[in-house]
């Protein structure tokens, strides 16, 4: 159970590596962020998301209950904003230069959203263990 704690901590700092240009970007450029609500809501929303991406990431990788807090807390925020553990997914395609239609791009974050969940019920299940051997 450890090392798969310790794993989802690895995809947090692979989740920060993926973030970084993104969150750059609308840092640097908070005043091109367009009108509409839900594109504030995104970036309002995207930046403590990253910013808690490192202290899960730290948490997880040393097996601390504040590292799963972190997750849960970041949980409904990830499905809003699309920071998926396993995103980099829908990389792989550009990535092996592999012209792939649109589809598949739904297909890989179909993948992703559902497998976000699972990660929620491994670290559940994770944080129930670590809680049942420290008492």
């Amino acid at each position: 159970m450890r090392n798969t704690g310790r794993f989802f901590g690895l995809l947090d700092v692979i989740s920060i590596m993926l973030l970084a240009s993104q969150f750059w970007n609308v840092v640097t450029h908070l005043d091109r962020i367009p009108d509409q609500l839900l594109s504030q809501i995104k970036v309002a929303f995207l930046i403590p998301l990253f910013l808690s991406l490192f202290i899960s990431a730290a948490g997880l990788l040393q097996y601390k209950r504040f590292g799963f807090i972190t997750y849960y807390v970041q949980f409904p925020f990830r499905l809003i904003v699309w920071v998926f553990s396993i995103g980099f997914l829908t990389y792989l395609p550009e990535l092996f230069q592999v012209s792939l239609s649109e589809k598949w791009f739904y297909v890989l974050l179909k993948v992703c959203f559902v497998a976000e969940f699972f990660r929620l019920y491994f670290t559940i299940q994770i944080h129930r263990d670590q809680l049942r051997n420290n008492y």
